[in-house]
């Protein structure tokens, strides 16, 4: 964080639109200065307005070099980086089987390879401060994958948490940080068709439950428990703290997720423990 200055400088991907621009809007509204990026720079400034401190900027988090232009725009107009926000995201849902090799890995490109993406680019400038945090907006669905349609994007956000999980001691000498979000159903954008494709059905053996879980995900849209505002200023708080968390669970749901899984693993590491412990060699 900056010294002596209650003012930080953010950059937050996705605020375009959806809880991007919930989070860039926060921290403008606690006075710190804001780089927010989409790949459409109109729509940021339809979503926010004119600021004195918020400078908008494009950005595909899936080319590397536009990142590190982000961070020089970043740099040039405020003079540092302070807390790096991925959060940037798509969802390509459907089953497995139906899901095209290259829509699979669009998802991967965009929700695990933009956030290492605009991190390496960044991670030179916090490095060079001895000071920061980046901040990724993973899942509940990188924590557990539960249901239908989630193969590509768990895949995603489960290498997301492995990656700032490692990440994390290797920054840690420079005074950076890391902080990963795991949002449960908030109000937001992620069910809309601007940010979710689904796969072409093609199988008949999944014909009944695609028909079942689409139209159960649209009803869900723009009903969902958890408010983006409450999160984006709660994530404005915890970023301002000594100490942010390593992982933050968003959300009522969030939490319920966290303790099952964390049982679930007990109980798995459980099952089998006398044969888990006997694989030593003997002279071990």
């Amino acid at each position: 964080m900056t010294e002596n200055s209650t003012q930080n400088v953010w950059l937050v991907t996705g605020a375009g639109r959806g809880l991007g621009v919930d989070i860039a809007g926060a921290a403008l509204a606690a006075g710190h200065a804001v780089v927010a990026t989409a790949r459409n720079v109109e729509s940021v400034t339809r979503a926010l307005g004119q600021h004195e401190d918020l400078l908008p900027v494009a950005l595909d988090v899936t080319d590397p070099s536009a990142a590190e232009a982000a961070v020089t725009a970043t740099v040039e107009r405020f003079g540092r980086l302070d807390v790096l926000v991925n959060n940037a995201g798509s969802f390509n849902a459907g089953f497995f089987e139906e899901m095209t090799p290259e829509d699979f890995r669009a998802q991967i490109e965009t929700t695990l390879f933009g956030p290492v993406n605009v991190t390496r680019a960044a991670l030179p400038q916090l490095r060079a401060q001895r000071s920061g945090l980046v901040m990724t907006i993973s899942s509940t669905a990188g924590i557990a994958s539960s249901g239908d349609f989630l193969t590509a994007y768990a895949a995603s956000k489960f290498g997301v948490e492995g990656f700032m999980e490692g990440l994390a001691s290797e920054i840690s000498p420079f005074g950076i940080r890391t902080m990963l979000v795991e949002p449960g159903f908030f109000r937001t954008e992620l069910l809309t068709p601007q940010s979710t494709q689904y796969a072409q059905p093609s199988i008949d053996d999944y014909a009944d439950r695609t028909a079942a879980t689409i139209e159960a995900w649209q009803a869900m849209n723009g009903k969902q428990g958890g408010d983006p505002a409450k999160l984006a200023d709660a994530l404005v708080s915890l970023a301002s703290s000594d100490t942010p968390p390593l992982r933050f669970a968003a959300g009522a749901d969030a939490l319920e997720l966290f303790e099952t899984k964390a049982r679930t693993l007990l109980a798995q590491a459980d099952a089998h423990r006398e044969l888990s412990s006997a694989l030593a060699h003997d002279d071990a």
